[in-house]
């Protein structure tokens, strides 16, 4: 894969449903002309995108990646079925990588609401917490060498069915003025961005991302419910992202999917994962970053601390 160039502007948004505010993020990053749209993440949905196509007013160029990755997989078995076994490999990585995280997950609440002696329980609770992402870490490091292992073993960009839809993507590419990432299946959506190296493609056009598509374009991708219909809820590291932010882990639709009243449990999430900042995306919310202006967000656009609240980003970000 290419190393991408740096984007001229970046607008990481909440979900888009029922508070749209994709217009007003590229009318402030200055876009103008057509724009190209990811919609992956919907998979066989990709096509329904009427409503995005209105928000964009009329000027949604949709890549379709899902419908392009069919294509490669029909027209190349060989590839598809190498494929297929990368992500199984992914799953049961995954499998065994949560079986070990919920040990360790639940000695760290454990230790966080008992009573005792405090500098011990501190001492021991940093070494839970440290334990958790050095697991963390080495899941991740797993992850990248399977990726990097599938691209020095079957060169994706060089095979002719990934060539011809690449080109094709480039040729739409070259006509627009920025890229957006629609939300959605985070794993396909990543799946197909990686595939076909867009980043790459898209060059210094800037990038607007919401929801899914936000935690694909972090550093690194984290699944997080506190109540899920199965498993132990606790938030666990998936895969690397796009890379477009180093220091930030998106978490869209938050108040749906975590346990704010229990502030042991989300002031754990956060001092997991620090230096990063765990980011609310909620709806309303709206986080750009644009050149010799850096970051600047609304107020719907909160992190988590180790404390367990959810405060502004935006004093955080203008420290």
């Amino acid at each position: 894969m290419s190393a991408p160039a740096i984007p001229s502007g970046l607008a990481f948004l909440g979900p888009q449903r029922f508070r749209p505010t994709l217009a007003d993020a590229v009318s402030t990053l200055g876009i103008e002309g057509d724009i190209a749209t990811v919609t992956a993440g919907w998979q066989e949905r990709e096509c329904e995108v009427e409503e995005l196509h209105e928000h964009l007013g009329g000027r949604a160029v949709n890549l379709e990646l899902h419908r392009r990755a069919d294509v490669v997989f029909a027209a190349d078995p060989e590839f598809a079925q190498a494929h297929h076994r990368r992500q199984e490999l992914f799953r049961e990585m995954q499998e065994i990588y949560r079986l070990r995280l919920d040990a360790a997950m639940d000695v760290c609440l454990t230790l966080l609401r008992r009573p005792g002696h405090a500098r011990l329980l501190a001492e021991e609770t940093q070494a839970a917490i440290d334990a958790v992402r050095w697991l963390d870490d080495a899941h991740l490091v797993r992850v990248r060498d399977i990726h990097a292992e599938f691209r020095e073993r079957w060169h994706p960009a060089e095979r002719a069915a990934v060539r011809k839809e690449r080109d094709a993507i480039a040729g739409l590419i070259a006509g627009v003025s920025a890229l957006a990432i629609a939300g959605g299946h985070v794993a396909a959506l990543t799946n197909r961005l990686r595939m076909f190296d867009v980043l790459s493609l898209t060059g210094e056009r800037p990038v607007l991302a919401w929801s899914g598509g936000a935690m694909a374009a972090s550093e690194r991708i984290v699944l997080f419910h506190d109540h899920p219909p199965h498993g132990s809820g606790h938030a666990q590291v998936m895969d690397e992202g796009l890379g477009l932010t180093e220091d930030m882990i998106f978490l869209p639709h938050v108040h749906r999917r975590l346990d704010l009243a229990d502030t042991v449990r989300v002031g754990l999430m956060a001092r997991r994962f620090d230096p990063a900042r765990c980011v609310a995306l909620e709806d309303g919310a709206t986080l750009t970053w644009r050149l010799n202006v850096g970051w600047t967000a609304t107020p719907d656009c909160q992190r988590l601390t180790g404390e367990g609240k959810l405060v502004s980003l935006t004093d955080d970000i203008a420290a």
